[in-house]
């Protein structure tokens, strides 16, 4: 910004008392009207080559609401549910081992992560999937016994692929988040005589959380595009149907796109609701809350409308 300093004088030519006014000029960005017109352009270009392409768009609305999309919709948000869940207790559970002193059980959930960490997911969704070449049987002793192949159904081998891959990673977030409150709290709860069950309840983890929530959100989200992996396991999801639906109607590339609204459809949600509970956690660590899309846009309305007025 530069600022033009009006230098008048009082009514008898001598210098006047008080300061004056500034009149604030903004300084004009060009660059950043280049970028956009750039931005706009290939934005544009993109638009109308795929409006020129071979695509038949009309296919997308008339199975948009199919009976088999809507199926596996629901299919899908179950699978990243139950997935998430398995995800989250065996997180727990590991970043428990990989903090305590017993280095047997800290070395087994090392192991753990390392492995569930370091190989693909569809390497492992398969194989969860071929053990029956190697195990002819299930047999739990008097519990449970019947072939692999039966045991094995295709909702089972994408919960054990997805779920406890995602155990791997949420222990790492979970031990970064109970690392990142200071131990001195912890010593002075146990100072006023908390037990250390209370101490975690109310101290440790509520502290802990806005350390674990954003990144939780994020692999809930990351959860739902990665179930699109379990159709290489012939489990019906969203990403199956669609791909049955496009090779019995002609028009495969167009179920991707409809595959790709629904993702963007249910991943907007859920980053919403991500935005409301890091919103939520951030009550005494932040003097001001974030604003929520529906004040931005309130404030930007009410200052559009103040310009108006002034001008």
């Amino acid at each position: 910004m530069t600022a033009d300093i009006d230098r008048t004088t009082g009514p008898e030519g001598a210098p006047a008392t008080g300061p004056q006014p500034i009149k604030a000029i903004p300084v004009r960005h060009y660059g950043r009207y280049v970028t956009a017109l750039v931005a706009i352009a290939i934005l544009v270009a993109i638009v109308y080559a795929f409006g020129q392409g071979k695509i038949n768009w009309h296919a997308v609305p008339d199975y948009f609401f199919d009976d088999r999309i809507t199926t596996g919709v629901g299919k899908t948000l179950l699978l990243t549910v139950l997935s998430m869940l398995i995800g989250i207790v065996g997180g727990i559970v590991l970043a428990v081992m990989r903090l305590s002193k017993n280095p047997v059980t800290s070395a087994i959930a090392w192991f753990y992560i390392w492995f569930f960490r370091g190989t693909p997911v569809l390497v492992q969704l398969f194989l969860w999937f071929n053990l029956g070449l190697v195990f002819e049987y299930v047999n739990l002793m008097p519990f449970y016994k019947d072939y692999w192949s039966n045991f094995m159904t295709p909702l089972l081998t994408a919960l054990l692929g997805l779920g406890l891959n995602e155990a791997a990673y949420m222990a790492e977030i979970c031990r970064a988040g109970l690392l990142a409150v200071d131990e001195g709290q912890t010593e002075a709860a146990h100072a006023l005589g908390m037990s250390h069950g209370k101490t975690l309840r109310r101290i440790v983890i509520p502290q802990a959380m806005r350390v674990i929530v954003p990144p939780t959100g994020n692999e809930v989200i990351n959860m739902l595009k990665t179930t699109s992996l379990v159709a290489a396991v012939q489990y019906p999801e969203l990403f199956r149907y669609a791909q049955d639906i496009g090779q019995v109607s002609g028009a495969p590339v167009e179920m991707y796109f409809l595959a790709a609204a629904w993702y963007l459809i249910m991943t907007s949600v859920l980053s919403v609701g991500q935005f409301y509970i890091e919103r939520y956690y951030a009550r005494g660590s932040s003097r001001a809350l974030p604003a929520t899309p529906w004040q931005k846009v309130r404030a930007h309305l009410t200052s559009f409308s103040s310009r108006k007025v002034t001008a």
